[in-house]
C-alpha cells in the first residue's frame, strides 16, 4: 500500500512490511519519504504499491536519448577544452562516457528496438526511417533485417533456437556453451568483457551489418556520415579526441554494456517446458530485471542503522545507479513485459504497465511475472539454468 503523506505511520508501515515482506520495492515505500518514490521508481523500474501510471509520449525517449549522447559529449570534450585543465577536470571523461553510452543505449534499446515494433511513431514509415537512420549512424544492423530476425525472437517457436538473435549472440558471438560449468560461462564473459580480440570481432559484425549490408541507400547514409565525422576530425586537428570521445562509447563501451545487458534478458527453461514451445515456455523464459537491494530494517537513529543506511543508499547511488544507466536503460529491466506485450503502445510508461499487467493476473498467460533483483543475480541466474541445459536440447 502507498499512502500520499510524506510518510507511512507506524501501522501501515508494519501492515506494508508484512505485505510486501519480498518485494524490495514495497520496503523503500514504507520507509522512505514520499518524495525519493519517483526516483526510486525510475532507478529501480519497479512503482511504489498503489503508484499511479504516469503518461509518457515517445518523442521524450527520443530527445532524453538526444541530450544523454550530446550532453555526456560535451562533458567529455570538457577537459580537451581547457588550456590547462586541473586534473579534477578529467573526472568529467567518465563522467561523459558513462551519460554518452547510456544514450546509446536509449537509442539501441528503445527507439531502434520500438521501431521495429513500429510503436515510437505513428505512421510505420516514419518508425522506418528512424530505424534506419540510428542503424546506419550508430552501427547497428540494417533495420530491415533487424525487424525481421527480431519479430523471430518472439515466436515461441524460434526462441533460443539458433534462428533466434539471443541465442545467435550468446551462444555465438558470446561463444558461451550449453552444459558448461557457470564458473566457466562466467570466467568466458569476463575475458570477453576486456578482450580486444572479442571487441574487434564484435565491431568487425557491426560494421558489416550496418554498411556493407547490401542496401546501397542505407549503407552509404552510414558511410556518408562516418566519413565526415573522421573527415571533420582531421581537418581539425582533434582524430585523438574524437576518437577518445565519441569512438570509445560507441564502441567498446556500447558493446560491454549489450553483454551483460543480453545476458539477463533470457533464462533456459527445463527441457520439456523448451520443448512445447507454448506461453508457458516463454513465461519461463523471461524475468523482471530491477536495479536494488532492500533497505535496511532498522531505523537510523541508532549508530548500527545509521551504518546500514549509509551503505545502502551509498549502493543504490553508485552500483545500481551505474547499473541503471549503463546497462539496464530504458524499459531493458521490464523485458519480461514486452514478450508479453510486444505490440502495446504502453511500453512508454513500461514500469507502470508491467505492474498493472501483473496485478491483473497477466490476462492470456498462463504464469503471473517473476523478478530479479540485480544485475548480477540475473546473470548469475541466467548462467546458472544454461549450465544446466544440454546442448541437444537447443538442437546444437
Amino acid at each position: 500500500m502507498y499512502v500520499s503523506g510524506d510518510r507511512f505511520t507506524a501501522d501501515e508501515a508494519l501492515l506494508s512490511q508484512e505485505v510486501h515482506a519480498g518485494d524490495p520495492r514495497a520496503q523503500m515505500a514504507a520507509r522512505l519519504p514520499r518524495a525519493m518514490q519517483p526516483f526510486l521508481t525510475w532507478l529501480t523500474a519497479k512503482p511504489a504499491p498503489g503508484e499511479a501510471m504516469p503518461e509518457h509520449p515517445a518523442w521524450k525517449f527520443v530527445v532524453g536519448a538526444l541530450m544523454l549522447t550530446l550532453g555526456g559529449c560535451g562533458l567529455g570534450a570538457a577537459p580537451f577544452l581547457l588550456a590547462s585543465p586541473p586534473l579534477v577536470a578529467w573526472l568529467l571523461l567518465p563522467l561523459g562516457w558513462l551519460l554518452t553510452s547510456s544514450g546509446l543505449g536509449l537509442f539501441q534499446v528503445v527507439i531502434f528496438h520500438h521501431c521495429s515494433h513500429g510503436t515510437v511513431f505513428a505512421s510505420r514509415e516514419r518508425n522506418r526511417r528512424a530505424g534506419r537512420m540510428v542503424s546506419a549512424f550508430l552501427l547497428f544492423k540494417r533495420f530491415e533485417d533487424y525487424q525481421r530476425e527480431h519479430m523471430m525472437h518472439h515466436s515461441a517457436k524460434k526462441l533460443l533456437t539458433e534462428e533466434d538473435e539471443f541465442a545467435d549472440f550468446v551462444l555465438g558471438m558470446c561463444r558461451l556453451e550449453a552444459g558448461l560449468p557457470r564458473a566457466e560461462l562466467w570466467r568466458r564473459i569476463a575475458v570477453n568483457t576486456v578482450s580486444p580480440m572479442f571487441h574487434w570481432r564484435f565491431l568487425q559484425r557491426r560494421i558489416k551489418a550496418a554498411l556493407f549490408s547490401g542496401d546501397r541507400a542505407h549503407d552509404w547514409m552510414g558511410r556518408a556520415f562516418w566519413g565526415t565525422c573522421i573527415a571533420l576530425a582531421a581537418a581539425t586537428g582533434t582524430l585523438l579526441e574524437f576518437a577518445i570521445i565519441w569512438l570509445v562509447p560507441v564502441t567498446v563501451l556500447l558493446q560491454i554494456a549489450t553483454i551483460y545487458r543480453i545476458l539477463c534478458e533470457h533464462r533456459f527453461p527445463e527441457a520439456e517446458s523448451i520443448a512445447l514451445r507454448d506461453k508457458t515456455f516463454v513465461c519461463h523464459a523471461t524475468t523482471g530485471v530491477f536495479a536494488g537491494i532492500a533497505p535496511p530494517d532498522a531505523g537510523a537513529g541508532t549508530f548500527n542503522g545509521l551504518v546500514r543506511w549509509a551503505g545502502w543508499w551509498l549502493n543504490m547511488l553508485t552500483v545500481q545507479l551505474f547499473v541503471r544507466l549503463f546497462v539496464l536503460v530504458g524499459d531493458a529491466p521490464c523485458h519480461d513485459f514486452h514478450h508479453r506485450r510486444p505490440a502495446t503502445r504502453k511500453w512508454t510508461s513500461y514500469i507502470h504497465a508491467r505492474q498493472q499487467d501483473s496485478e491483473a493476473g497477466s490476462p492470456g498467460f498462463p504464469l503471473g511475472y517473476t523478478e530479479c533483483w540485480g544485475l548480477y543475480e540475473a546473470v548469475d541466474q541466467n548462467l546458472a539454468t544454461l549450465a544446466a541445459t544440454t546442448p541437444a536440447t537447443l538442437g546444437r
